[in-house]
């Protein structure tokens, strides 16, 4: 258990933070509003002031989880390189979220479509935003299904290279194999080549 010292106005970073401790180690069915209060050293009262209940934090864990993957993909995307150059590294850092952090990712991904809250719903559409203006112009494709198909494929098979690397079916070097192979295959596919507008794959 960690104490971390609160002043007025930061409690719920506190117990955001204590919540993302817990979720790596117990999973999301170890969070609890009051385990959380003891963890920070307030009452157990005190989280409703910023959680009214268990979904609403685990909600903002969920957006969170979300803001802080975008931050990643963008960092990726700001170094100049060929598109597949970008996507590589793209991809990279997707799956070590997806593999480090792979109890938060479930649950960033656990709510389904227009059922998750609106702040996750945004999180999320912020994510993909990103990751579709990797590809380039959508004004130089009139087929924007092309684009919205080839970011869920994306996020499918780099999800599912981290899910064989969290599961030790496969190491985590053969993983990051996969993932170059992965993006070799989707980017000169029939739907990367419609997709993607950028040069240089």
């Amino acid at each position: 258990m960690s104490t971390r010292p609160f002043h007025h106005g930061n409690l719920r970073a506190v117990l955001l933070d204590e919540a993302e401790e817990v979720l790596r180690q117990d999973g999301v069915d170890g969070i609890s509003l009051r385990d959380l209060a003891r963890r920070a050293g307030v009452s157990h009262g005190a989280p409703r002031s910023h959680f009214p209940d268990r979904q609403a934090l685990l909600d903002a864990l969920a957006e969170r989880g979300f803001v802080r993957l975008t931050a990643l993909v963008e960092r990726a995307l700001g170094v100049e390189d060929p598109v597949r150059g970008q996507f590589v590294r793209v991809a990279r850092v997707y799956v070590d979220f997806a593999i480090d952090d792979a109890a938060l990712m479930e649950l960033m991904f656990s709510s389904k479509g227009s059922a998750a809250p609106e702040p996750v719903r945004a999180a999320a559409g912020r994510l993909f935003h990103v990751l579709d203006a990797a590809m380039g112009d959508a004004d130089q494709t009139d087929d924007s299904g092309a684009r919205e198909r080839f970011t869920l494929l994306f996020a499918a098979t780099m999800q599912g290279i981290a899910a064989l690397v969290a599961s030790g079916r496969v190491p985590r070097s053969q993983g990051s194999v996969l993932v170059d192979d992965a993006m070799a295959a989707l980017l000169t596919s029939e739907l990367g080549v419609r997709a993607v507008t950028r040069p240089g794959v």
